[in-house]
């Protein structure tokens, strides 16, 4: 018997009408996937992670990095998280990374997300950590240091300078980041004793600012990031005569009026 034709008719409809619903739904997700990924906030990547969008494009979302990790501080984000789907990040609030001096997540990339041209991991730069000094009870007069003690790179990347005691006329020792050392790891984060953690890791290139090349600062050491003029400039063509006057970048440092 064949087929009542109105019945295939209603079928097909049917048919058509959920895979159309799914289509939506699929679309709707992905949107929001997208939308929410473009809004990610910033969080750590693994040492040795390309910068923005050229992680992004790099990265395979292979979850081999995670799987390297010893200490399960990588993590695969997922929706709902703080970083795009699909890429590692950590959080150091809650497992900081460790150090590790083999840097077994980035010989496992795949892609060179994770470059491989970071051969130790004192040269990594997964962020860089900020106090808040109305938090931190070393700020407030208080014996603390635990930050200062429990840095891999203490002396380096976290510092102990003399600071004014308000109750008296005693002098407290302060915290300090140094951003040329600090590597981004959160050991400090995990460690600090306060209700909210007193020191962050932020976005390098958010949060700290370039003094520029037109500042002449003598009285620092050739290698001092922040004596940048000591770096020769890059394609940097001499002038085939010298200007008539100083220029407005320069004249004060070089005592010379126009």
């Amino acid at each position: 018997m064949a087929d009542d034709p109105k019945v295939n008719r209603r079928r097909f409809l049917a048919g058509a009408a959920e895979a159309g619903a799914a289509c939506v739904v699929l679309g709707l997700g992905w949107g929001a996937v997208s939308m929410r990924d473009a809004n990610a906030r910033w969080v750590p990547r693994p040492p040795g992670a390309l910068l923005g969008k050229d992680f992004l494009a790099a990265c395979a979302h292979c979850g081999q990095c995670v799987a390297a990790c010893p200490y399960g501080t990588l993590k695969i984000a997922g929706i709902g998280d703080p970083a795009p789907v699909g890429t590692p990040y950590f959080e150091p609030e809650k497992i900081p990374c460790y150090m590790c001096e083999d840097l077994a997540c980035v010989k496992v990339c795949p892609t060179g997300a994770l470059s491989p041209e970071l051969e130790s991991i004192r040269d990594a730069r997964m962020g860089v950590a900020m106090i808040d000094p109305n938090a931190c009870l070393s700020w407030q007069g208080l014996r603390c240091e635990v930050c200062f003690r429990d840095c891999p790179l203490s002396g380096e990347a976290i510092v102990l300078s003399p600071h004014p005691r308000e109750l008296s006329k005693h002098a407290v020792f302060v915290p300090e980041i140094r951003p040329e050392k600090c590597t981004g790891c959160g050991l400090c984060i995990k460690s600090c004793p306060t209700d909210k953690p007193a020191v962050r890791i932020h976005d390098p290139e958010r949060t700290l600012g370039e003094i520029g090349r037109h500042y002449r600062l003598g009285w620092l050491e050739a290698d001092d990031p922040k004596n940048q003029r000591s770096a020769p400039e890059p394609d940097a063509q001499p002038a085939e005569e010298p200007a008539p006057f100083a220029s407005g970048l320069d004249y004060l440092n070089q005592e010379v009026l126009p």
